[in-house]
């Protein structure tokens, strides 16, 4: 079996399940199209959909070149595309033999077998209960020092722009004790960074161990609101965290991507954030708009003097955070006045990283059935490269208040800019690069050395731009002894 993958992180959490699903079941994988024996499995999401149709066309020639002597290839899609456009998919010029939504993975092993019988198969059935606790994914990089853990499936959200509540379902968390389990095996692995994952982490709620199953349910955040009730029972995101972040003092623990609404005043998040010296002081605030009448039209449950509020309390409860967002322009009935409260909103907010898209509509969204998309399409290119320049600017200014400062870095590799330079990040996530030198190990007084990826070190920032940081190697170090003498 050979996997490819495109779009989100999620993606790449499901190919992990796949792939340990599909090598239970005795499958071999290959990274050479040439030697495969089965079936090709594309991995996609809407954003890389006309890159999807462009590859399966390949596919398809190459399938049609293969010798008769060899097994015929078959090729599968799995995930929120398969899902969500099935008929289109099976139907369109008969270019794939599988289709497996995100709740299906399961039922890979049966499905590949009616497609070597020459018949298409598929299964897009959505779950209310599938989280794939009891499979532990494969880390598809093998060597690799950061990994992402699936700790939640799908989304209540029901936010009018997006898809996910329809190609991922409703909103279910693991058991804690198979996250823990999972973190726990990447930590032996000698993983240094793990990122907890879903689509709305911070209402995660674990209801598997009967006596939390009555405890009340927690606040809001103040000036939020949503369209479902309260949900009680269940330990939530916060105890998820403290226990995640005791398993290995020497591994960074980050999380994406959680809601703005739930992190209210007393959130015990926030503590967890500024006291352990392992969770990275780095959160991921998705505004999506500035504009209140926008957010609304969005139903995101917010204004956007609420958003800041809590924007002010973050910054108030973790000194130094680092804070990313999302957003969109122009959403339907979007006007250039709403554009502009989101150009000043990025201005207040000074983002030290910035993940922006031109609105495309979805079908199945509440804006597909309730609303009209009409800001042109040249109107959003120019708006989208307004935020952009604005983004770039800000986060510019942000960066370089680190210039001066020593900052604990990550090793990743090398960076692909120059064999002579390694590439890292810091705490807030930000991309650092410096000389590969000879350096003095400051935890152990060792013999000097070079940097390895997944080793941790001090760098001294010279200068920064809206991307990334450069600067001097300092030494080796370790997290917690970084920790102790800040």
């Amino acid at each position: 079996v050979y996997l490819e993958t495109y779009g989100c992180q999620m993606n790449v959490s499901d190919t992990e399940i796949a792939w340990a699903i599909l090598q239970k079941n005795g499958y071999a994988r290959t990274k050479e199209l040439d030697e495969l024996e089965y079936p090709v499995v594309v991995l996609p999401r809407e954003k890389a959909e006309q890159a999807i149709w462009n590859r399966l066309q390949h596919l398809k020639a190459l399938k049609a070149r293969r010798p008769q002597a060899r097994a015929p290839l078959r090729i599968g899609i799995l995930g929120c595309m398969a899902e969500r456009l099935k008929e289109e998919i099976l139907h369109r010029e008969k270019l794939v033999d599988v289709v497996a939504g995100p709740d299906a993975y399961r039922d890979l092993p049966r499905l590949l077998a009616v497609a070597e019988s020459g018949q298409q198969a598929a299964n897009v059935l959505l779950s209310l209960d599938e989280t794939y606790a009891d499979i532990l994914p494969v880390q598809t990089s093998a060597g690799g020092r950061t990994a992402f853990v699936s700790i939640m499936r799908g989304c209540d959200n029901m936010c009018s722009y997006c898809i996910v509540p329809f190609t991922r379902g409703r909103e279910r968390s693991r058991p804690i004790a198979s996250i823990l389990q999972e973190v726990r095996m990447l930590s032996d692995q000698g993983v240094k960074e793990v990122t907890l994952l879903g689509q709305n982490v911070n209402s995660f709620r674990d209801l598997s161990e009967v006596q939390f199953q009555s405890v009340a349910a927690p606040g809001l955040s103040r000036g939020f609101s949503t369209i479902y009730k309260a949900k009680p029972g269940g330990l939530r995101f916060a105890h998820l965290l403290d226990q995640v972040s005791r398993i290995d003092p020497e591994m960074r623990i980050r999380f994406t991507s959680p809601h703005p609404k739930d992190f209210p005043d007393e959130a015990s998040v926030l503590q967890l954030i500024q006291e352990r010296h392992n969770i990275c002081k780095q959160l991921h605030l998705p505004a999506q708009s500035g504009s209140t009448r926008v957010l609304e039209a969005m139903r995101r449950g917010y204004t956007r003097e609420a958003y800041l509020e809590l924007v002010h309390h973050v910054r108030d409860s973790i000194p130094g955070v680092s804070l990313s967002s999302d957003f969109i322009t122009g959403f339907c009935g979007e006007t250039e006045e709403d554009h502009q409260q989101t150009v000043s909103l990025l201005r207040e907010v000074r983002y030290n990283v910035g993940f922006l898209f031109a609105y495309s509509m979805r079908q199945k969204t509440r804006a597909y059935h309730r609303l009209q998309d009409d800001v042109p399409v040249d109107v959003k290119k120019r708006r989208l490269q307004e935020l952009i320049a604005t983004f770039r600017e800000e986060a510019a200014r942000a960066n370089a208040a680190l210039v001066g400062q020593t900052q604990l870095v990550l090793v990743e590799g090398p960076s692909k800019r120059s064999a002579s330079e390694l590439c890292g990040r810091n705490d807030g996530n930000i991309k650092v690069i410096f000389p590969d030198a000879e350096l003095e190990d400051a935890a152990e007084c060792g013999a000097p050395g070079r940097a390895q990826p997944g080793d941790y070190v001090m760098v001294k920032v010279t200068s920064a731009s809206s991307q990334t940081l450069q600067g001097v190697p300092l030494c080796r170090t370790t997290l917690s002894r970084a920790a102790a003498s800040h």
